[in-house]
């Protein structure tokens, strides 16, 4: 028995190391490719200090709590934006002519110091009708593998844009309304999530802290849901094994946003990517190709993941088609309002579990609200992993977006008022 235990040991570290030097593998000629010949050798590797914890997990995310050095983060950054993930990211072509911006460009020396040392990418701020800051990472820092083609990650803003495309689908009939009964979807009969209404998902309230809390443990009692499709975390999970709901609290996490976009799907049926390109294309009008994320080859068990990459400039798209919609008082625009009137409270017992970006008072329709000193203000919030987070101010025409590599509380901590909050409460 040991001697079996210790084949599959080395076999899956065999694996993990295997599939480690395929990505430097990758990385390296990532480097060559695009002229970064400094980075490398005369033999093909690369000459950078990349200090990663675990070498055989080296597919993993930035650990919160550390500060890697420059070399590190230049390896992150390939990994999150430029490696080949078509295997996992479906891409959406623009078709139509993109919305272009004004620009109008101001200096914030503040702004600048800033990015000399943390890991903010690119920085946008938008005021009424123009762009008024446009900021790459400097040169010396990570500006010198960016441009507005790079594709930024992420998981969580990918929740807030499932809600934006799930108030389309309810505008053009595919679903009732943010009170309808997920009844109708076979894959979550006798679960829990069965017969719950829409708004429950969206607000993150079902009932289902028993058996998720990412929080606590750092990712879910369901194990890698992420990497599943949803009939297969249903069947291992949640059927026939006497799920119950519990009380009706905020309880974050992913899982939840993958029901929504598949049960989504489920009802717009084969005109989904009609439906989706309509929404990318017609509505937002963007200029660069959307990857929008799949678990598994069977759209049938539920494939769907809200993960996005999408270029600064479409990131910002997004946001105004978003404010725009609100604004016009669109029926999407009264999809958005109803999920502002009906956002719930946090109510952590320790608020300090999420980091201070996404530190608000409430939540709404996958939209984080009620950000501490911005008070009386409409702002739909998009927060992700790294310091990621774009902030809508509805009523006053104001939009941040903020693509971050890293963000924790030493090095790597943004000033969060200065550069988030204070931009959208006093404007520029």
């Amino acid at each position: 028995m040991k001697k079996i235990f210790l084949i599959l040991t080395l076999s899956l570290l065999a694996s993990s190391n295997l599939f480690a030097e395929n990505l430097n593998w990758f990385f390296n000629k990532w480097l060559s490719e695009n002229g970064h010949h400094q980075y490398l050798n005369e033999q093909g590797s690369n000459n950078l200090n990349i200090k990663i914890k675990n070498k055989a997990l080296s597919a993993t995310n930035i650990a919160y709590h550390s500060n890697p050095n420059r070399d590190t983060l230049i390896y992150y950054l390939w990994k999150y934006s430029y490696r080949d993930r078509s295997q996992h990211l479906k891409e959406f072509k623009p078709t139509n002519s993109s919305y272009d911006f004004k620009f109008n460009l101001i200096e914030d020396k503040y702004l600048k110091k800033q990015m000399k040392t943390k890991g903010i990418l690119s920085y946008l701020y938008y005021q009424d009708g123009q762009v008024l800051i446009d900021e790459f990472s400097p040169k010396e820092q990570l500006g010198e593998f960016l441009n507005n083609e790079t594709k930024f990650y992420s998981m969580s803003m990918g929740k807030s844009v499932t809600s934006y495309l799930v108030g389309h689908a309810i505008c053009e009939g595919y679903i009732y309304g943010v009170d309808a009964r997920v009844n109708d979807w076979p894959i979550i009969k006798d679960s829990l999530y069965h017969d719950q209404k829409l708004i429950n998902f969206l607000n993150m309230n079902t009932g289902d802290q028993k058996y998720i809390d990412e929080f606590k443990d750092g990712t879910s009692k369901l194990g890698p849901y992420e990497d599943e499709d949803i009939a297969t975390t249903m069947r291992f999970h949640f059927n026939n094994q006497n799920t119950k709901k519990s009380k009706e609290i905020y309880n974050y996490n992913g899982f939840v946003t993958q029901l929504i976009l598949n049960y989504m799907k489920f009802k717009i049926g084969k005109d989904y990517d009609k439906f989706y390109s309509k929404v990318f294309n017609d509505k937002i009008k963007i200029k660069n190709s959307i990857r929008y994320g799949y678990t598994s080859f069977n759209e049938h068990f539920g494939n769907g993941h809200p993960n996005i990459m999408a270029t600064r400039f479409d990131y910002l798209r997004i946001a105004k088609a978003m404010m725009d919609d609100y604004q016009n008082n669109t029926c999407v625009g009264k999809y958005l309002k109803e999920i502002h009137k009906r956002r719930i409270p946090k109510k952590y017992n320790d608020n300090k579990n999420e980091p201070e970006y996404n530190r608000t008072k409430s939540y709404g329709g996958q939209f984080h609200m009620d950000y501490p000193g911005l008070k009386d203000k409409v702002i739909f919030g998009m927060g992700g992993y790294g310091g990621n987070a774009i902030l809508i101010d509805m009523e006053n025409s104001r939009i941040l977006v903020v693509n971050s590599l890293h963000y924790n509380n030493g090095k790597y901590k943004y000033n969060v008022k200065k550069l988030l909050i204070d931009p959208i409460k006093k404007g520029k």
